[in-house]
């Protein structure tokens, strides 16, 4: 699994640079803060999920690669938005200083708009090169799952409940929209591509469910549980910031038994696929193991 990742990570990482104005362009500084944080060590787990389930369903991931890339420039903004201190006010991401601390609060928030900006920029220029109906379909999956329907819907929650104690469904909504709606744009969007049938993305979209619920939980756990060298941020800040977690509702415990529930629902929902959704299989097994 872990050489499977690094090839695809190589392969987005390649493409990503080439979609990005280089450091050198004027102004130099906002270009720089884009790559900083784009090309800060991440896991490209979205991407790698919008490439596989373009390959799992025709063979072949070439015609996802700029819709993947657009979804990790998605995914970087949030991230810049998230550390901001009007949010969560983070020092470190991924082992480095954030954004912000390096270039400053506006220079971040411009970043972060510029790399949402540009990801629309690649897709929209694909769309009108590929010309399909596919490509415009992928591009609303994504669109709806970074807005308020979404993952900045999920955002919302989760800034207006800090402090609060929430019940369980409205803490289920705010994952599942702030975590979970991009992890499940990232496979619905590459099957797209592929060509995959109604019966297939209904079979995609539910693994991708579980999968963004045992990733977020997985995350809670780490908060609290976790090596911040390995995690390359500090732990304890769901706690330091008042968040509801499913580990400060469920407790640990609990929450361990949900990450392998949500597992094993999310391995049953590629039955469809037989043996080419290994990967998706092995990858969901993966996360749930994972200590970074």
């Amino acid at each position: 699994m872990i050489d499977e990742l690094r090839k695809y990570i190589d392969i987005v990482d390649k493409a990503l640079d080439g979609y990005l104005p280089g450091e050198s362009v004027y102004p130099q500084i906002i270009h720089q803060s884009m790559r900083y944080s784009l090309f800060a060590g991440g896991k490209r787990i979205r991407p790698i999920l919008c490439l596989k389930a373009c390959e799992m369903i025709k063979g072949d991931y070439a015609d996802a690669l700029p819709i993947a890339c657009a979804i990790e420039m998605i995914h970087t903004y949030s991230l810049i938005h998230d550390d901001l201190p009007a949010m969560d006010n983070d020092d470190f991401r991924r082992g480095k200083p954030t954004n912000h601390k390096v270039y400053g609060d506006a220079i971040a928030l411009l970043a972060g708009d510029a790399l949402l900006t540009h990801a629309f920029a690649v897709l929209n220029r694909y769309a009108l090169e590929s010309g399909e109906l596919k490509t415009l379909k992928a591009i609303d999956v994504i669109a709806r799952a970074a807005g308020t329907e979404g993952m900045i819907g999920g955002q919302v929650v989760d800034i207006i409940q800090q402090g609060k104690t929430i019940d369980e469904k409205t803490m289920y909504y705010m994952h599942e929209h702030k975590t979970g709606a991009l992890i499940k744009a990232s496979v619905l969007s590459g099957a797209i591509m592929g060509g995959a049938d109604d019966e297939q993305l209904e079979a995609l979209e539910r693994y991708a469910e579980y999968l963004g619920l045992a990733f977020q939980i997985m995350d809670d756990i780490l908060d609290v549980v976790g090596d911040q060298n390995q995690m390359g941020k500090p732990v304890g800040s769901d706690a330091k910031n008042g968040k509801c977690t499913f580990v400060s509702i469920y407790g640990l415990s609990r929450a361990t038994q949900l990450v392998e529930e949500y597992t094993k629902m999310a391995v049953k929902a590629l039955e469809i696929f037989g043996e080419k959704s290994a990967f998706f299989r092995d990858f969901v097994v993966f996360l749930s193991k994972r200590r970074a």
